[in-house]
């Protein structure tokens, strides 16, 4: 009855447990800042609807707002211009436009396991294979050069990156950034860069993969930026020719990214990265009250994320991820089972921290608990 492709993907593990969530729980498994849009950003949204900026716009998003993002990625890319970019109704479109644009059946694409829930299910619906590379707690969820050496074949295309990440927080050094794009292009491999959490980060410095690799395409959003998830808006930054072949696949996707939207993360852009930097510290006291308290419980082990707002411990107790999880949804805690994320991911929970102190220390309290209990047997 319906397509096969339909039948190669699941239902999110991460959709599975908020539609089971009993009322009032308490969501350790939030994906997006606990915090209102930046006042002028709400303050243009409601003066371009009130004053007619209701209707289609161009294709690949406003120029204006083009041209703004484009001067932010100058300073990595000098040459980026408006025609590098397009927007996009979120940073998922952004990663569905790329995976019909590029792919072909029979094409293998690398992607992150653990990783965020999409990259393999878009390479399947594309037709393609995902090849997944590992990134375990051991060596701090960062790729190993070697392993990726090993999985490609005649049939790579393409190798999906994600910094600072979702679900482990981690974030590539320089270095790191620096041997991939040059394994990248040795093997004449096209770089998709998931770069959504790039301006919520703890420790070290930010490192894009735009400007460095000969065929390397960007994926952002402006949900985390300014905590408005729910406008879906997000954008692509691409050389010229690819960004031509991009806004082809993405204009028989939505036609037209959202225009009231743009007119708003653009009075944002200009309003300054104050609200921004503002929600990031209190994002790192949250996640300092995290790390302390997941830390004291037993059987768990933690990295601090570098970025981001999750943290993905690994559980030492009786059961697996899932069933830890779904424990803990009975007791009135949200968490995301590991294994949502890819089979690496079997023995850790995801944990958002984007929520509020007081929550977290009750969540957290509930987790304790239940690790106790599973670690005496």
């Amino acid at each position: 009855m319906v397509a096969e492709r339909t039948r190669r993907v699941e239902i999110s593990g991460i959709r599975r447990m908020f539609e089971a969530a009993p009322p009032n729980a308490i969501n350790l498994g939030l994906g997006e800042p606990d915090f209102d849009p930046p006042p002028e950003v709400v303050a243009s949204l409601c003066r371009a609807v009130q004053n007619g900026g209701n209707h289609y716009g161009p294709s690949a998003g406003l120029s204006a707002l083009r041209e703004k993002i484009a001067q932010r990625y100058a300073d990595r890319d000098p040459s980026t211009v408006r025609e590098n970019v397009i927007v996009t109704a979120s940073g998922s479109e952004a990663l569905m436009t790329v995976a019909l644009t590029l792919y072909d059946p029979g094409d293998e694409v690398l992607v992150p396991n653990p990783g965020f829930v999409l990259y393999a299910p878009h390479a399947k619906l594309a037709g393609a294979t995902p090849v997944y590379y590992p990134l375990v707690e051991k060596q701090k969820f960062q790729p190993d050069l070697d392993v990726l050496e090993q999985l490609v074949t005649p049939k790579t295309k393409a190798i999906v990156v994600n910094s600072p990440s979702n679900p482990t927080g981690a974030m590539f050094p320089e270095s790191t950034v620096e041997r991939i794009v040059e394994f990248a292009n040795r093997r004449r491999l096209t770089i998709i860069s998931d770069e959504v959490y790039e301006d919520i980060v703890y420790t070290g410095k930010f490192a894009s993969f735009w400007g460095r690799g000969e065929r390397t395409i960007v994926v952002n959003s402006f949900s985390k930026t300014f905590a408005v998830t729910g406008w879906r808006l997000g954008f692509l930054v691409a050389s010229k020719a690819l960004a031509v072949e991009l806004n082809k696949i993405h204009y028989h996707i939505m036609a037209c990214p959202p225009t009231p939207a743009q007119v708003a993360v653009l009075a944002g852009y200009e309003a300054g990265d104050e609200a921004t930097r503002a929600m990031v510290q209190e994002f790192r006291a949250r996640r300092s009250i995290v790390d302390r308290l997941l830390r004291a419980m037993p059987g768990v082990s933690v990295v601090p994320p570098a970025g981001a707002f999750y943290v993905f411990p690994r559980i030492d107790w009786d059961g697996s991820a899932t069933e830890t999880a779904q424990a803990l949804l009975a007791r009135g805690v949200i968490t995301t089972p590991g294994d949502a994320f890819g089979s690496l991911g079997a023995s850790h929970l995801r944990l958002s921290f984007a929520t509020s102190r007081a929550k977290l220390r009750a969540g957290l309290e509930i987790v304790r608990d239940y690790g106790v209990e599973r670690s005496a047997r």
